[in-house]
């Protein structure tokens, strides 16, 4: 079948089986696998505060752990976007430990819907409040790849 996409001019992407998506927090980026094999790789802006995993509402970390992409939001305050299933079992557990609460509304999307600056540029830097941002036409290509569902792991 390579032999077939790559005479066609198609990704591989395209026809992968998604069944995974990992982000690599330390190198800004986000990995869709199939079977463990990365099919495409996008560059993705995180929280103001990437270091650490998110402990707190407010604390503009992006969560680190594993949850589920659960649903897409097409009109949302930035250009398209997938809830992600934080807080777990374990971010409630430790939040109530510290008596606070551990947030939530994570998502990955696409950029603001009133930006004018290049994705480019509003890419080369963090500025979500612990979301995971990519450019819009990366969101919709994401969105085509990736079944809701699909477990996702963050790490740094």
């Amino acid at each position: 079948m390579s032999v077939l996409v790559c005479s066609l001019g198609l990704s591989a992407a395209a026809y992968a089986e998604v069944d995974k998506v990992k982000v690599d927090k330390s190198v800004r980026r986000l990995y869709v696998l199939d079977n463990n094999e990365v099919v495409k790789t996008f560059r993705i802006a995180l929280g103001g505060e990437p270091r650490g995993a998110k402990r707190e509402e407010g604390d503009q970390k992006t969560p680190e752990g594993v949850y589920y992409l659960e649903y897409v939001n097409d009109f949302s305050q930035f250009y398209r976007s997938v809830h992600i299933s934080y807080p777990n079992a374990q971010d409630i557990q430790s939040a109530y430990q510290r008596n606070v609460s551990p947030g939530g509304n994570i998502k990955i999307h696409g950029l603001k819907n009133d930006e004018t600056e290049p994705p480019s540029f509003v890419l080369s830097f963090d500025w979500t409040d612990g979301c995971i941002a990519m450019s819009n036409e990366d969101m919709d290509e994401f969105i085509r790849l990736v079944p809701m569902g699909t477990p996702i792991e963050i790490y740094w």
